[in-house]
């Protein structure tokens, strides 16, 4: 028994190890019309300071993002930094509005490997949900 904890605990710390070296991987994709097709099957393995995937959508018309022009969406994923993504969010913020007849961006950050498979909030509908299931746990144990 002791033999077999040994190489487990090796294996985990191997894991471990292998994992912090080989990088970040998040979608990699720039402009395109939806989250299909390159934003979903395109990986890329991130710089070593590059530490968040970043997504933005942009919602407007092409080529001059003018009123009243046929808008589509545009979408982008890319390997970013913690301080770059949160200016990019900061900037985003006041025109991401998400009103259908108005051009608006917006972006999102997320940690952990291919977590920007979905746009914008992905990761934030979940918070919620787990949230809530770990309240009901608790009141069910306190009972």
């Amino acid at each position: 028994m002791n033999k077999f904890v040994g190489i487990s605990l090796t294996l985990v710390i191997v894991a471990v190890f292998v994992s912090k070296v080989v990088g970040l991987e998040c979608y990699v994709c720039e402009n395109q019309e939806d989250n299909n097709e390159k934003c979903v099957k395109t990986i890329k393995t991130c710089e070593y300071n590059q530490d968040v995937c970043l997504t933005e959508i942009k919602w407007g018309s092409t080529p001059y993002w003018s009123q009243g022009a046929k808008k589509q969406y545009y979408v982008s994923k890319r390997c970013s930094n913690k301080t770059e993504c949160a200016a990019t969010r900061q900037r985003y913020m006041p025109v991401c509005t998400h009103i259908w007849y108005l051009d608006w961006v917006c972006s999102d950050c997320c940690q952990g490997d291919r977590c920007n498979y979905y746009i914008i909030n992905g990761s934030m509908n979940i918070k919620p949900t787990v949230g809530i299931l770990g309240i009901s746990i608790l009141l069910l144990l306190l009972k």
